[in-house]
Parts: structure tokens; C-alpha cells; sequence
């Protein structure tokens, strides 16, 4: 008998019973659902993740400011950061926390750093913008900028576009939260320019910088706040910030960027080594693992749930077959005594529990998949939790996924009929044939 036939009379065996069958495979859809929902959450959360990781350099980036420098950054992203719904009004009687610059020997000993690619070392201007406006508003607003890190850095967008770092022309990427504090719409304010204020220092006069918006930042766990500029902007406004500095002053470094090789030496190995030197380094990581890790956690246990309705699914497959079994007691007596071998009715046996197995995983996989997009729709549409983070689909379906979890459910249900199977592969035909 050839496996297809095998496998047709398999089939058409858990139909001999179809309240039985249909329990029984109701039992590992449930499993099945459970499992390949939690799988596909937890690959739409590290997807998420790994997006933004990516965008903002890989984890090899890691960028470095003086042990002074870590506590003010905190407190000024504390402020203005992608927590606060809002943006902060400018308060010109508050004294905004300044920076410590890295000394050149600082510079030195990093590059000679193990680990530490000291040709990848770029400079990261901190700029100083005393607040943003635009003409369709009267209000000023805090705002942190910098000039967009160069390397393997796209930054996400839901309008517009990515920044030309050569550009001649101001360019600058805002946070959703600008966009509606300026008096725009996503749709409406690319191309549009705002104003940007930098107060001198002694003559109290404002220097406003006419900027172009190419792209609105998707809201994600790493911009922290920041909006990014192209170099001439970003030039223009160090400038701005220092032209009263002596040269000593002005040319002075307060943050780099570099990259570090992170499949040979661990984030927390540099930082030690950066904290000997007097410096603080963070990487993508440090921003976003946390949040992943939690989730990881929350997953886990509700795949665990998952393969105990699996298991029950399994006693359930074992039931079923041993009734079927008795059932086709005489049935089996004859294909043996016809010359059926005991491997055949074994391998039949044995397909139908890896039936069960994949009708139960095919269900609750389709089912999982029309409720999780429809889902990803609900969750994204206006109101919805997840309309703030339009590049987020809560539930991520991969080919990969898909296969694995129905292997797996077809592997545990042949296991789970292995032993009826062996029953009936061991029936003595004659014994078989007077059963009543």
C-alpha cells in the first residue's frame, strides 16, 4: 500500500467518529492557537525592537559622553523625552544644565580600546536651541536636536522622507508631538518650515534658523526626544552656540559615536573600560532592553499555558485512538490475516494521530491569523492603543513560525499515538478475528 493511500485511510478514519474526532482536534487547536498567538505577539514586539535597534546603528553603536555628561543628558531627556505626550513650553527663566566636554586624552585612550573601532569614532555636536515655533502658532516650545549620527542609521519616518546629511538647505526630522504642537498635520507639514531660536548669550538677541521638515519620526523607544538635523543645520547652530568660545572651547568634544565589536566583546566588558578612562557609553540596547526582556518574560509564561492545553490534547489523541482501536479490533484481525504487515497498521495508526495533529494546528493557525490581523487593524485605527506607533503590529506572522509550530504539534501528536498504535500493530490476527 502506498503512503498516500495510507494517508487518505487515515483520514477518512477520524471521520468514522466525527463528534470524537472533532473533540480531539478542537483540544489541539486550542494549543495550537495559544501557541503560534503568543509566538506571533513575541516576533511583533522583537521586530518592533530589532527595527530600532537597526535604525539607529546595530548593536555595535555605542555612543560616548563624559561620567558628568550621563546625569545631565538623563535629566534633560527626563524632560523632553518620547514619555512626555506633550512638548514643554519655554521657560526663558529656567538655566537649562550644560555638558562636560571629553579631553583629548579621553579621545586617545578610547581609540586604543580592545574592541573599539577607532576609525568608526565620529564627533556628536551637542546642540543648544532655545525653543522651536512655527507661523501657525504663537507658542514656543523646548526642543532637543543633534545632528543625525552617520553610518547604518534610517531613521523610521510616517511622513516625508530621510534627511540629506549634504544638504545646503536647513533640514530637520520632528516627533508626531511637534508636529501637532506646531499647528500641522503629518500630511501637511513636510516641506513646510519652522523656526528654530538660539538666544545669545550676552546681547540677548535672537538668532532664528529657518528649517525645512523632511520627514515626521515614527514613535518608537529610541529617538528619546531628539529630533535630527543635516550637517549644515547642525553646523550652523554649533556655530551659533560657540562663536563667543576661544578656539580652546570651541573645538572641544562632548559626545562621540563609535562602534564596537560586539560579537567578540559585551557592551558591559567597554563600559567597564570606558568607565577606567573617565566615560560613559550607552548603547541601543540599554534604552530598549529592558522593555524586551519584559516581554520575553510575559511570553514565555503564556506559552507554557499554551503547551499545557497541548498536553491535555495529547491524552485526548491517546483516548481516541484506543477507542478506535478496540472499535477496529475485527477490521485490523482481517488486513492482518490478508497479509498486512504489523509496520503498516502501525504507520496507519500512527497517521491518524499526526492527522489529528495537523488539522488542530492548521485550525487554530488560520484562526490565530485572521483575529491577529484584524487585530493589528482595530489596535492601529484612530483610538486604538497602538495608533501612536503606526510601525508596531502587535502580531507578526513568519513562515518560519508557521512551520515550526505545526511540525511540532504533528510530532507531539505522533508520539501521543505511538502506543495505541503499537496495540494495534501487535494484535494477533486470529485473537483479533474472534473479537466481538
Amino acid at each position: 500500500m502506498k503512503i498516500l493511500d495510507i494517508i487518505k485511510d487515515a483520514n477518512a478514519n477520524l471521520l468514522r467518529n466525527k463528534l470524537r474526532s472533532f473533540l480531539t482536534i478542537l483540544a489541539i487547536f486550542i494549543g495550537s492557537f495559544s501557541i503560534i498567538s503568543t509566538s506571533a505577539i513575541q516576533a511583533g514586539v522583537n521586530n518592533f525592537i530589532d527595527s530600532q535597534v537597526d535604525s539607529y546603528g546595530g548593536e555595535g553603536y555605542l555612543a560616548v559622553v563624559s561620567k558628568d555628561s550621563f546625569d545631565a543628558l538623563e535629566g534633560l531627556q527626563g524632560a523632553m523625552g518620547s514619555g512626555n505626550k506633550e512638548p514643554i513650553e519655554y521657560n526663558p527663566d529656567k538655566i537649562q544644565t550644560g555638558m562636560s566636554p571629553i579631553t583629548e586624552e579621553q579621545i586617545e585612550k578610547l581609540k586604543k580600546i580592545e574592541g573599539i573601532d577607532g576609525d568608526s569614532m565620529v564627533e556628536q555636536k551637542t546642540l543648544s536651541i532655545t525653543y522651536v515655533t512655527s507661523e501657525k502658532t504663537d507658542k514656543k516650545y523646548l526642543i532637543s536636536a543633534e545632528a543625525l549620527p552617520p553610518g547604518n542609521v534610517n531613521v523610521d519616518v510616517v511622513a516625508g522622507d530621510q534627511l540629506d546629511l549634504r544638504a545646503d538647505e536647513y533640514q530637520i526630522q520632528l516627533e508626531q508631538k511637534y508636529v501637532d504642537a506646531l499647528g500641522y498635520t503629518n500630511e501637511n507639514i513636510v516641506g513646510e518650515k519652522i523656526q528654530l531660536v538660539v538666544l545669545d548669550e550676552y546681547t540677548h538677541v535672537e538668532k532664528t534658523f529657518d528649517a525645512k521638515v523632511v520627514g515626521v519620526i515614527a514613535p518608537g523607544v529610541v529617538s528619546m526626544g531628539q529630533q535630527y538635523t543635516n550637517n549644515k543645520l547642525a553646523d550652523d547652530i554649533y556655530d551659533e552656540n560657540t562663536k563667543y568660545y576661544p578656539d580652546e572651547v570651541k573645538n572641544q568634544t562632548f559626545a562621540v559615536a563609535v562602534n564596537f565589536d560586539f560579537e567578540k566583546y559585551s557592551a558591559d566588558d567597554i563600559k567597564e573600560k570606558l568607565e577606567d578612562i573617565g566615560l560613559s557609553g550607552m548603547t541601543v540596547e540599554d534604552i530598549i532592553g529592558t522593555i524586551k526582556t519584559f516581554f520575553d518574560v510575559i511570553l514565555t509564561v503564556f506559552k507554557i499555558f499554551g503547551f499545557i492545553a497541548l498536553l491535555a490534547a495529547a491524552i485526548g489523541i491517546i483516548n481516541t485512538l484506543f477507542m478506535s482501536v478496540q472499535e477496529r479490533t475485527r477490521e485490523i484481525g482481517l488486513d492482518k490475516a490478508l497479509g498486512m504487515s504489523s509496520h503498516h497498521v502501525f504507520m496507519s495508526f500512527s497517521l491518524e494521530a499526526i492527522s489529528l495533529g495537523f488539522w488542530g494546528s492548521v485550525f487554530g493557525i488560520t484562526v490565530s491569523m485572521i483575529l491577529g490581523n484584524l487585530v493589528n487593524a482595530a489596535f492601529h485605527a484612530e483610538g486604538g492603543f497602538l495608533e501612536a506607533f503606526p510601525t508596531f503590529n502587535l502580531a507578526t506572522y513568519t513562515i518560519p513560525d508557521i512551520i515550526s509550530v505545526t511540525i511540532l504539534i504533528m510530532i507531539i501528536a505522533f508520539l501521543a499515538g505511538t502506543l495505541p498504535a503499537r496495540r494495534a500493530s501487535h494484535k494477533n490476527p486470529i485473537d483479533a478475528l474472534r473479537y466481538e
